[in-house]
């Protein structure tokens, strides 16, 4: 088959991990993995494009115009996204469209956050360090809505490790579990990305492997911080990590004398949101976009599900990877591979990045195994933003897809549920809950999702240890409770049972 010359390929990849206690700021850490990716495919290769996904620790304005005066490549683009974790994924999708349309003939897609050192340089009273000042500025490219609602936000909510955990409620639910009884499941079920980050000791921030036990139990060095997440389950966003991919088109490549074995096509990308704030979704336990988004990249590549030798699933916290597997049809208990680099929580979760890991730790899988087929996801917010990838060292007849889902959004976008009225008191029943812990007394305050009988939705919040003890472990889904307006008209509305 004849490979069309302006097929977009990624051809370079390159991940640092800096866990040796030395400070660095995301700049100097992109740079190296940068420098890597471009060794990796010959070193002929000077971008005409630089991307970056927004780096979020230490913030840094213009991080795209950075790299480029630290790498002397002097590209005409400088472009930098908004949060979310989709980007590094979504950026191939805008990068692969734009080099199959000869816009672009080499594009860097380059990532990092200093998590680690930041918080560092804060603990000895430093601010964090920053290499290069930003000769002017990136385009910033993405979607801006922040991804809670003022009723989540004033719920205490926004925090992802507060938010997520009520998102799982609603899975355990649907699989017949209390929260206690989903823990100790996904202890098990993440046990297995213990074992994956282990196999990478030069690359994850925690390469050790760990038992069900030790990850669902929870212990003073494994506290409990929203049911039914341990700390253990939680993304670890506090990392020195970076990635880098250069993707261009066949031509340049063949120009360039890139070896045929380094190529790995993108196949396609598919960006589709949920309805933008949980609480108006009208279901907590699926995800209606990425089924939808799967459906449709499968159907225009022209591969299925048994097609695919390999995942790696965007893994902040245990409940992405459930609804982004069920979503697409695989059971949970599948014994193909739904991370390559071991997660989040164990290889490391470095804000908007991990993608841009995924991605290269794929890629390199896939050159071991020519001809298989890999898919990796990214997702931003509050299991809100999707992008899905599919990956082969051969391109498919179909050539580079990215196809238009703007129906599928319209019809996603309707199913919003109406917010309930913040002054009102009122009967509803439960679709979401979790008990927030205190680092010292332990069950604090319980918050819910809840439809009241008239079809809004509701978010609720009672801060009464008594009471969170009392429902510490159970399941709440389905129960029914009373609304009742904040005090004073203000804050989030409670709700008595």
């Amino acid at each position: 088959m004849s490979i069309d010359p302006r097929a977009p390929v990624l051809v370079g990849v390159g991940q640092v991990t800096n866990r040796g206690g030395d400070l660095v700021d995301p700049i100097t850490l992109a740079a190296e993995a940068t420098r890597a990716a471009l060794a990796d495919c010959g070193g002929r290769l000077v971008p005409d494009t630089v991307a970056m996904p927004g780096i979020l620790s230490p913030r840094t304005e213009h991080p795209a115009q950075r790299l480029d005066v630290v790498l002397g490549f002097g590209a005409r683009r400088h472009l930098s996204s908004t949060i979310g974790g989709n980007t590094p994924q979504w950026l191939v999708g805008v990068l692969g469209a734009d080099i199959a349309a000869g816009r672009c003939d080499v594009a860097l897609i380059a990532g990092a956050e200093a998590g680690a050192s930041a918080r560092q340089a804060r603990k000895g009273g430093s601010p964090p360090p920053v290499s290069i000042e930003a000769p002017d500025a990136d385009v910033e490219i993405g979607d801006t809505r922040i991804g809670a609602s003022d009723r989540e936000m004033s719920a205490g909510l926004a925090p992802p490790p507060f938010l997520y955990p009520i998102l799982e409620s609603a899975v355990a639910h649907a699989a017949g579990r209390t929260l206690d009884e989903q823990r100790r499941f996904l202890g098990a079920f993440m046990a297995l990305a213990t074992s994956v980050a282990a196999s990478r000791p030069d690359l994850a921030w925690f390469p050790r492997v760990r038992s069900a036990a030790e990850l669902s139990e929870p212990t003073p060095d494994n506290r409990m911080i929203a049911e039914p997440y341990t700390k253990l389950m939680n993304a670890i966003i506090e990392v020195d990590q970076a990635a880098a991919l250069v993707l261009c088109s066949v031509e340049a490549a063949e120009a360039a004398g890139v070896p045929r074995d380094r190529w790995v096509f993108p196949l396609g990308v598919a960006d589709l949101n949920d309805v933008f704030h949980p609480v108006q979704r009208p279901e907590l336990h699926r995800s209606p976009a990425i089924e939808a988004a799967g459906r449709r990249l499968f159907d225009d590549v022209g591969v299925g599900l048994d097609d695919i030798s390999r995942f790696d699933f965007y893994s902040c916290f245990p409940v992405a990877v459930e609804m982004s597997a069920t979503a697409l049809g695989l059971d949970l208990a599948d014994e193909r591979p739904f991370t390559v680099t071991g997660g989040h929580a164990y290889f490391g979760g470095p804000g908007n990045d991990y993608t841009t890991h995924s991605i290269a730790t794929m890629a390199a899988e896939l050159r071991a195994d020519p001809g298989a087929v890999g898919l990796t996801s990214g997702l931003g917010w509050y299991v809100t933003k999707h992008s899905l990838g599919l990956w082969s060292t051969e391109p498919r007849g179909s050539g580079f897809v990215r196809p238009d889902l703007s129906e599928e959004q319209a019809s996603i976008d309707a199913t919003a549920r109406p917010l309930a009225p913040i002054d009102a008191t009122c009967e509803a029943t439960v679709d979401g809950w979790t008990v927030i812990h205190d680092r010292d007394m332990g069950p604090a305050a319980v918050v819910a999702y809840a439809t009241t009988d008239e079809g809004a939705r509701a978010v609720v919040r009672r801060d009464d240890p008594g009471l969170a003890a009392e429902l510490s472990g159970g399941q709440l889904v389905r129960s029914r409770i009373v609304v009742e307006p904040p005090s004073e008209g203000e804050g989030p509305a409670g709700f008595t049972i």
